[in-house]
């Protein structure tokens, strides 16, 4: 499957993280020695279902590493602008190209097997669009104060993921609407309200259980959508203020560490290993020899009188 990863855009001086950035591009921001695209393309490389990368946004110059084929292209200028170019992209490279995994550049901590398991949860439908949501308990637990912003249903508090599976018609279809979604995806208020009245109205009154409001929204829209809720909480840890970058540098700055001192007790273990002294090998002599068994006598026949 090909993966579209976004970072385009240069965050202007109101942005929380603009005195993070030093003029590049928010996806280039130093995150525990490597530019936080990086990460996302490490777990890239890592899943197996992932076959190409289309990178949108930056170009070859900024020498990220990959093993994996990267196609750049330039940034649109708009979210959905962007989607659309990379779903064209992986048209062009393969027309029978049905389903494409979307992914932003700030979200670090993803690992390889969490993108294989979305990709395999998808794929056992054939829907238009799999969006997935991270429980409030989810996040929370792995990451205490990071102040993500929820949604309150009847059944369920949410946020919604950074990484996501569409089916490539959706570049072509409802785009006013997908423009007004994107454009208001940090309040899902906003959101509801675009959809219609009817979804506010649930939303307001958390009325509504996810599986309803799914179905409600997707006969809205007019496509057949699935909620994705995911057990880790990293695919939806973005980076949109200051506190967030911080509290990632400091997570992924201490799985780096952790990952070394496992290395080097690895090493040690195997030095000393190396150098233990072997056991001399015992020599038989031909007193160990096993003795042939000497078979019994054999008794006289007894005479009957």
């Amino acid at each position: 499957m090909y993966a579209i990863v976004t970072a385009g855009g240069i965050p202007n001086p109101e942005d929380p993280l603009y005195k993070f950035l030093k003029g590049d591009a928010k996806a280039l921001v130093d995150v525990a020695g490597k530019p936080m695209i990086q990460w996302v393309l490490d777990a890239l490389n890592a899943a197996q279902q992932v076959d190409e990368i289309i990178l949108i946004g930056l170009s070859a110059k900024t020498e990220l590493v990959s093993a994996k084929p990267i196609h750049y292209i330039p940034n649109q200028g708009r979210m959905l602008a962007n989607i659309v170019a990379g779903v064209n992209k992986a048209r062009e490279l393969n027309k029978k190209t049905e389903y494409v995994l979307v992914a932003s550049s700030d979200i670090p901590a993803l690992k390889g097997e969490m993108v294989d398991w979305l990709i395999s949860k998808c794929m056992e439908t054939k829907d238009d669009l799999y969006y997935g949501v991270c429980p409030r308990d989810v996040m929370e637990a792995r990451f205490p104060g990071s102040n993500r912003t929820y949604t309150r249903l009847k059944d369920i508090e949410l946020c919604g993921a950074d990484i996501h599976v569409t089916h490539v018609r959706m570049a072509t279809e409802h785009l006013d609407l997908w423009e007004r979604l994107i454009g208001g995806r940090k309040s899902p208020m906003q959101q509801a309200s675009i959809v219609g009245f009817a979804t506010l109205w649930k939303y307001l009154t958390r009325s509504a259980t996810l599986d309803e409001l799914v179905e409600h929204v997707c006969k809205r829209i007019g496509i057949k959508g699935r909620v994705i809720i995911w057990e880790h909480a990293e695919p939806a840890m973005d980076v949109d203020k200051p506190h967030q970058l911080e509290l990632l540098r400091a997570d992924l700055e201490a799985q780096q560490a952790k990952a070394k001192r496992a290395a080097k007790a690895a090493e040690k273990k195997a030095v000393v290993k190396k150098a233990a002294p072997k056991k001399p090998a015992v020599k038989k002599t031909a007193s160990s020899k096993p003795t042939a068994k000497t078979k019994p006598k054999a008794k006289a026949p007894v005479k009957k009188k």
